[in-house]
């Protein structure tokens, strides 16, 4: 993958169960350098199906900032800490924002790995 490629900014969107889920992602991926910042919303009522039946559930919305060169440890150490047995995870590329907002998103995520 190209440098630049490597270098895209995404936005990750996750729903967790609760806040103490949400704070447990968030503080992770933050303090392993996986994102920049997470921002953990409020509640919001879910309605999908699952395993033929329609559920309805209250989940809490988290929007992950990252890079595409660490979206692949992102995905794995949300999954590694989410309760659901298929945890909702989807990537969309931040195609322009304020420079100096996305110079710091890859200053943030670009550090070695920290665990």
């Amino acid at each position: 993958m190209s440098a630049s490629l490597l270098n895209q900014p995404l936005l990750v969107l996750a729903n967790v169960p609760d806040l103490a889920v949400a704070e447990r992602i968030a503080d992770a991926l933050v303090e392993q350098g996986l994102a920049a910042c997470v921002n953990i919303l409020a509640p919001a009522s879910s309605v999908y199906r699952w395993q033929g039946k329609v559920q309805r559930d209250t989940e809490i919305p988290l929007l992950i900032k990252t890079t595409q060169a660490r979206y692949q440890e992102l995905e794995q150490a949300i999954v590694q800490r989410h309760p659901y047995d298929l945890p909702e995870i989807i990537a969309l590329p931040i195609t322009s924002g304020l420079p100096a907002y996305l110079a710091w998103m890859q200053d943030e995520t670009a550090r070695p790995l920290r665990v």
